[in-house]
């Protein structure tokens, strides 16, 4: 571990749109961010005087190249991520890369080559798993309240038709292509609950339901769902809707296990979060979530430390926290401690989706997903 640097560079590609979003982090992390880059002039400006970059680019390569920088936030359209990633981990400059980590089983393989040769950290920027109910779902699944893990469920429902026709690039990539395309949200707070483990194979299959665009033509996809068997036997049933009409519900979660249950809220009325832990409870009776974070001497025992009293900057930096903590796990990891997202581990909640993609076009078919680690 080299010796920490007072302030650490950081340069934000797609500093215009979700790029733009890590400001706060960055400065809860000791960084500052010294360069932004951007297509668009106009926002490119406007993102250079909001964040407080003295140096701004239209190209990204000039930018890794002449800015100086220790790392670089990747805040870009999804097919730019594996192929902006690599640019940087070849200049030994430190990735945290929005998701998912890449588009196809290629790219993710150069994705890993880039990261095995690199002196860099590669980190994907997977704000779900840092949000105050996973984080508290990670914890006690961790000190094993649940007991044996078997099933999960996760859903992320958020109807975008709108911003498709904004931000052209998801209708190719998130709605013009049928099966998971967007999974990283749903399974990434799951994968977290079950250490040592990983998806092996995956199946996939969507309504007959098609919705139109403005131009008349059909999404390719609805509301796929997609299930997940384990290396250990875990079911997973990952469920992504980015188009009915309906209200969002983009945090939905489930746990069961031999000694505990867990069902997040779905945002509507009267709808709380709630546990059932034998350990709290010998009665199968529900615990109301906000209710267990007053419990007195309940806190120490099954609390993440962070989530006990966290700052106003951590609440209000974006993603409920995640934004914030996330930039905290990301230069912790620069300064040599275990990356929880590193690019292994980004790829366990990259590839099912992309394998569900194959599966759906193949009538649902259980499909074989690949260890990134054994390339």
């Amino acid at each position: 571990m080299g010796k920490r640097k007072k302030t650490y560079r950081f340069g934000v590609v797609g500093a215009g749109g979700r790029g733009g979003r890590f400001q706060a982090g960055i400065h809860a992390a000791g960084g500052q961010i010294a360069a932004v880059c951007d297509i668009n002039p106009e926002s490119l400006d406007k993102a250079a005087g909001e964040l407080g970059a003295s140096r701004k680019y239209t190209d990204y390569l000039q930018m890794l190249d002449e800015a100086d920088l220790d790392a670089v936030i990747v805040g870009t359209p999804m097919p730019l991520h594996a192929k902006q990633s690599i640019a940087a981990l070849k200049r030994d400059i430190h990735v945290l890369c929005e998701v998912p980590a890449a588009v196809s089983p290629r790219e993710a393989k150069q994705l890993v080559a880039a990261a095995k040769q690199s002196k860099a950290v590669y980190m994907m920027a997977e704000n779900y798993c840092y949000m105050r109910h996973t984080s508290l779902m990670r914890h006690m699944a961790l000190k094993g309240l649940f007991g044996q893990i078997y099933y999960a469920e996760g859903e992320y429902l958020h109807e975008l038709k709108e911003l498709n026709e904004v931000t052209t690039w998801r209708r190719k990539w998130q709605t013009g292509v049928a099966g998971v395309t967007y999974g990283t949200h749903s399974l990434g707070p799951i994968l977290q609950c079950l250490p040592g483990d990983r998806v092996v194979r995956v199946c996939c299959e969507d309504t007959s339901f098609r919705h139109t665009d403005p131009r008349g033509d059909e999404y390719a996809q609805t509301t796929p769902v997609m299930l997940c068997k384990t290396a250990k036997g875990v079911l997973i049933k990952i469920r992504v809707d980015m188009l009915s009409d309906r209200p969002d519900a983009m945090t939905n979660y489930q746990l069961q296990g031999t000694d505990g249950a867990y069902e997040s809220s779905r945002g509507g009325p009267v709808d709380h979060g709630k546990f059932w832990l034998r350990s709290l409870n010998e009665k199968m009776e529900w615990v109301d979530e906000n209710s267990l974070w007053k419990m007195k001497g309940v806190s120490q025992k099954y609390l993440p430390a962070e989530w006990v009293r966290p700052s106003k900057e951590a609440t209000s930096a974006g993603h409920g926290g995640g934004d914030y903590f996330q930039m905290l796990d990301f230069v912790h990891a620069i300064e040599g401690h275990p990356c929880p997202l590193d690019v292994h581990r980004s790829l366990d909640i990259t590839l099912p989706g992309l394998l569900s993609q194959k599966s759906i076009i193949q009538k649902g078919r259980w499909l074989e997903v690949p260890d990134s680690r054994e390339w």
